[in-house]
């Protein structure tokens, strides 16, 4: 396909004020008028044929594949071209609804006419990611024509929750020793397990003294315990419709689930048992506590369940299932949304009944577009409307936090780029206290 440039256009459209100015200063002249339009349609022709043929491009296109959640990937497209003609090339993709749409990219052949380009992908949801066709085009070396070329793809590539980073995630924000549940842990509270005896030193604490084995062997022994393992944990996400709000380029509830895998690589690593369950109208996923770090691929099947849904939560029939589903003290991490403090009443009256039995982790991410609105400086009489409302949200939003807090429950409301740090280190802080 052959298109003219802007730049053939000015020179077509020269032609019109030329022809004027010709026949005004002397009408003998008007021959030159054709033989100029004639030259620009000769010039054009040449451009078009010294051009490179789309047939002797090479487009060979690598999917990735697949993709996670909020992270890029990205698919190579592979240009070779036999001709000594090294023009360069525009490439641009077409992709589904559910990826961003990629810049264009610029390419140059190299001395053996080839060149390598990258499109990053990055998928807003979870499902079926589709690259449907590529457009290459290139002009001719006089920068009249461009040459055009449409390469279909129509390739699919399943999104998935982001378990890349799994692993170095875990690793950076955890204690190696606390993982494996043998960091000395003195006096934690009921339900930490004797690991040895060890001589007082200065600076352990008097209250870990034995002094019965003291006696016996006439010298300062102190207790030493090691974090119990094998505590219950269940991920439970809420994917009712405030969840599926888009916050930094993907849904809330993909933030959710990304923090849940790390935690959840964590938790089995430390010798937990942990679970998912989400819910919203209706139950959606169940799944039983597993432990192992072999058991990994269960817990990221279950996640990988979680759907956009657009109902509204019900907290009444999902945290009293789940309550009913329990048969274990449990820690239990709810990543959920709420507005304001009407519409959370109901949530707050079933978290309570589960803190009555279990350890409750509330999660809600914080919109930094809040703060940005309240702190950015009014200059119009909108813009201070907007300031006032989104500071009436921040203070509900703070209020039932506080009634959380309350009640017993542990609170965690952060950003989105740092969820899954903050809720490594609360389950660590949890576990070392031996709440479970």
């Amino acid at each position: 396909m052959i298109r003219p440039t802007p730049r053939a256009v000015a020179v077509f459209a020269a032609g019109i004020p030329l022809a004027f100015a010709v026949l005004l200063a002397d009408s003998s002249l008007w021959p030159y008028v054709p033989a100029y339009l004639f030259l620009a349609c000769f010039a054009l022709l040449l451009d078009s044929f010294l051009s490179l043929p789309p047939g002797r491009l090479n487009v060979q296109v690598n999917l990735p594949p697949v993709l996670y959640i909020g992270q890029d990937e990205d698919f190579l497209v592979y240009l070779r071209s036999d001709s000594e003609r090294r023009p360069e090339i525009e490439l641009l993709c077409d992709v589904g609804d559910t990826l961003e749409r990629p810049r264009r990219a610029l390419a140059v052949l190299n001395a053996d006419g080839e060149a390598l380009v990258p499109f990053p992908l990055r998928a807003r949801q979870r499902g079926k990611a589709k690259v449907e066709r590529i457009w290459l085009r290139w002009r001719g070396p006089f920068g009249l024509v461009h040459r055009l070329r449409i390469v279909p793809v129509d390739g699919e590539i399943p999104v998935t929750p982001n378990i890349k980073a799994v692993r170095q995630t875990a690793v950076q924000f955890a204690d190696p020793t606390a993982l494996y549940g043998v960091k000395p842990q003195y006096q934690q509270g009921e339900g930490s397990e004797f690991e040895s005896l060890r001589d007082y030193v200065p600076g352990l604490d008097p209250r870990a003294i034995d002094w019965k084995h003291s006696a016996r062997h006439r010298s300062l022994l102190c207790k030493e315990f090691r974090s119990e393992r094998n505590h219950q944990i269940v991920l439970a996400f809420d994917t009712g419709h405030l969840m599926s709000e888009p916050l930094s380029g993907i849904a809330k509830l993909d933030h959710a689930v990304n923090a849940g895998l790390q935690l959840g690589y964590v938790s089995l690593r430390a010798g937990d048992r942990i679970g998912v369950y989400g819910f919203d109208s209706r139950v959606r996923v169940t799944s039983q506590p597993v432990g192992g770090v072999a058991s990994f691929w269960r817990l990221q099947r279950a996640a990988a369940e979680l759907d956009y849904s657009p109902d509204e939560t019900n907290f009444t029939l999902g945290l009293s299932s789940l309550a009913a589903r329990l048969d274990r003290r449990s820690l239990i991490i709810l990543q959920t949304e709420f507005v304001d403090t009407i519409t959370a009443e109901l949530m707050l009256e079933n978290v309570e009944r589960l803190t009555k039995r279990h350890v409750v982790l509330f999660v809600c991410l914080r919109d930094p577009l809040l703060t940005d609105t309240v702190d950015a400086e009014p200059y119009s009489l909108n813009s201070l409307a907007r300031a006032v409302i989104a500071e009436e949200f921040l203070r509900e939003r703070r209020v039932v936090l506080e009634r959380l807090r309350r009640l017993g429950v542990h609170c965690l409301d952060v950003r989105a780029d740092r969820i899954g740090p903050a809720l490594i280190n609360r389950y660590l802080e949890i576990k070392r206290r031996e709440l479970v």
